[in-house]
């Protein structure tokens, strides 16, 4: 059985207790070893995962096939990795501006702070790059404006198409699950609509599986709403 973030809490409080009752009657190193374990304990308890959450507030899932990952991108040979939040496909308003929040706890590793877009001869330059297929550099181009966060599981989230990161957003730094990453744009679309590409993947971004790799539009669904704590 996994622990979870109020197991570890407990199991803290309980170590200090003993922790406190032995500092009556001893000293030196055995009372040194429990101090040490309940504050590996209490910081386990800050960083166990509470669950994936969204990254637009108030969104649900997208339910069209296209907004899911495993669907196809002919114009690159691949599949999209991860949910497209667009206006019409989200419960909520799909906006320039609006704030993309941190759908778990864990440190950036990723920050474009000084994202140029490509011009339209460059763009067009890419996409005939990929036509075969993109590499991991390519697929950074692609997706515009990038915040990435690992996490304590060893997942990686990617954030994509934004119009800018948080402001003194930097790599290195420790968020919180609905902390605010940047605001959503479309970065990477020459033009087109705003909208938010999120990804979930189980190691290192384009180098490992995706979440729900190779599922079909209703499993997806169906895993994904007890993955983002959504039943």
């Amino acid at each position: 059985m996994s622990l979870k973030p109020g197991h570890y809490l407990l199991l803290a409080l309980l170590l200090y207790a003993l922790a406190v009752t032995l500092g009556f009657a001893s000293r030196g190193g055995q009372l040194a070893a429990l101090r040490q374990e309940v504050r590996l304990l209490g910081e386990r308890a800050a960083l166990a995962p509470q669950g994936y959450r969204l990254p637009l507030p108030g969104a649900c899932l997208p339910i069209r096939p296209e907004n899911l990952p495993n669907a196809p991108r002919p114009y690159r040979r691949g599949v999209s990795a991860g949910f497209v939040f667009r206006d019409g496909d989200a419960c909520v308003p799909v906006v320039r501006g609006m704030g993309v929040v941190a759908a778990m706890a864990g440190e950036v590793v990723k920050v474009e702070a000084d994202y140029q877009e490509p011009s339209p001869e460059a763009w067009r330059e890419l996409l005939d790059r990929v036509r075969e297929g993109a590499s991991p550099e390519e697929m950074d181009l692609l997706r515009g404006l990038e915040v990435w966060v690992r996490h304590p599981d060893g997942r990686t989230s990617v954030y994509a198409h934004l119009q800018a990161p948080y402001p003194g957003l930097r790599v290195g730094a420790r968020v919180s699950r609905g902390d605010v990453l940047g605001y959503l744009g479309n970065t990477g679309l020459q033009g087109g609509a705003p909208r938010l590409l999120f990804e979930v993947w189980e190691g290192q971004p384009d180098r490992s599986r995706f979440l729900f790799q190779g599922l079909g539009p209703e499993e997806v669904l169906r895993q994904a709403q007890g993955f983002f704590g959504l039943q």
